[in-house]
């Protein structure tokens, strides 16, 4: 299960939207599943659809602290290597046969793709939305353990103060985007290893 966090003025119910507006047409069907700030939304191939094979994948939406932690499930292609093969061993007896399976290649190819054109849609989705997965601006301060004067992340000292913040510095994961205290070694949503 592949997770990034989107942090920033986002909502669970914002990405839900944009992924059924995408992803619910042509062959493919898209429902949420849930309410608040828990949503599944459950994308996959419409029962009589005109071509390719059957493919499924849930995206899980969980509300962070600023943000949005999105889990996305791994895909069911099964129904597509099924198509796939049944297209390969149809142009092994005829060649010509492979003029009229077109339709299925490329629905079948535009499948195998889905969990990329999940990932452009959501990071362009935060993007027109104000949200990335840098640390937002709210969790960009820290808080000196001295005076308790709000401080920007990346001070060395603290401005009212002159305190050292060095050691109170949060991480941000590089490849999920998950924050992290000061000092952790790896992130602990994918297992990346942190800058410290």
């Amino acid at each position: 299960m592949e997770q990034r966090t989107f942090h920033g003025p986002v909502t669970p119910e914002d990405f839900a939207r944009v992924l059924i507006g995408e992803f619910d047409q042509g062959n493919l069907r898209a429902q949420i599943v849930g309410q608040g700030d828990n949503l599944v939304v459950q994308i996959a191939s419409r029962a009589f659809r005109a071509s390719g094979g059957q493919t499924a994948v849930s995206i899980h939406l969980a509300a962070v602290e600023d943000g949005v932690l999105v889990s996305l499930g791994q895909q069911q292609w099964l129904g597509v290597a099924a198509s796939l093969g049944q297209t390969a061993l149809a142009a092994l007896r005829n060649p010509l046969t492979l003029l009229g399976r077109l339709d299925d290649i490329a629905q079948d190819i535009d499948s195998l793709q889905i969990s990329e054109r999940i990932w452009k849609t959501l990071e362009s989705a935060a993007e027109s939305l104000g949200a990335s997965q840098q640390i937002s601006e709210r969790l960009r301060r820290l808080t000196c353990p001295y005076c308790l004067t709000a401080n920007p992340v990346g001070e060395a000292h603290c401005l009212a103060c002159g305190a050292p913040l060095g050691l109170q510095q949060p991480v941000a994961c590089p490849k999920c985007g998950f924050v992290s205290q000061a000092g952790t070694a790896a992130c602990p949503k994918c297992g990346t290893a942190l800058m410290t």
